[in-house]
């Protein structure tokens, strides 16, 4: 049972994947080919690379806003608020010595150029960059510049990813995981419950803003390019920017799979 596997962007919602990707491994189906955008991006290259256990035991140490904190830290140049260094540290200490090349499973990450305003595609040469580039969150992260381009979150242009892995996967059936599929849970969450209600702040209707936004763009990727089949794990009640909610996500991206297991089997074995 073979399929290729497409990881969406999501921020802290990604430790999702990692769920995800343990309970196909334990269902027995193989992964042939992936491609990933910002932090599932970072998921795919630690499968291919066969240290998902080095990802997980980050995302598990991610207990409390100090301890995520820990990772960023300020950037005083232009073009972010936080510099990443910890987590390039990271990055570097995990898996800077891998390329593409080495990986056992062909990957692709996706970064967003922005002088073109075109989604980047990057499958060859070392991971660390690569990596930087697909989950430089714009304001947030220093974008990554090389060959005249200034490579930013590739969640801007190309959430999830459907159409690069499509060139990899030989024909095989493609899965999809979209981490912005949960809209109507995720205003409830920010406190947009319904529209008589009047508890409304400036906040909340700006987060429900950008959430409508991340989960229209998501949804017109997938119709443009849809994947055989759409995973969209129940994660609408914790906020994209939480990164210590682990254990529950990964939680979620196992019975994401387990609810959705024979139509993965048939796909895979057709």
């Amino acid at each position: 049972m073979k399929i290729a596997l497409v990881l969406g962007g999501g921020a802290g919602l990604g430790w999702a994947h990692i769920g995800i990707l343990r309970a196909l491994d334990e269902a027995g189906v193989e992964i042939g080919a992936l491609a990933g955008t910002s932090i599932g991006g970072v998921a795919s290259i630690a499968y291919a690379a066969g240290r998902l256990d080095t990802l997980e035991e980050i995302a598990l140490s991610a207990t409390n806003l100090r301890s995520v904190i820990r990772y960023l830290g300020p950037n005083f140049r232009p073009g972010s608020m936080l510099s990443g260094k910890a987590i390039g540290k990271l990055i570097e200490g995990n898996l800077g010595d891998l390329s593409f090349e080495t990986l056992s499973i062909p990957t692709v990450v996706v970064a967003a150029d922005l002088i073109s305003g075109d989604p980047v595609v990057i499958g060859e040469g070392p991971v660390g960059e690569a990596i930087h580039a697909t989950i430089a969150l714009p304001g947030i992260f220093q974008p990554v510049v090389r060959d005249r381009q200034i490579l930013s979150d590739g969640g801007a242009v190309l959430p999830v990813p459907v159409g690069p892995v499509r060139a990899l996967a030989a024909g095989l059936p493609i899965v999809a995981v979209n981490l912005q599929g949960d809209y109507i849970e995720r205003r409830r969450a920010v406190g947009l419950r319904e529209a008589d209600d009047p508890r409304l702040t400036t906040l909340s209707v700006v987060r429900g803003a950008t959430g409508l936004m991340l989960s229209r763009l998501a949804r017109y990727s997938l119709d443009l390019d849809p994947p055989d089949l759409e995973l969209a794990p129940k994660v609408g009640h914790i906020d994209t920017s939480n990164f210590t909610r682990a254990a529950e996500l990964i939680a979620i991206g196992r019975s994401t799979v387990a609810d959705t297991l024979p139509e993965i089997k048939a796909l895979a074995e057709r």
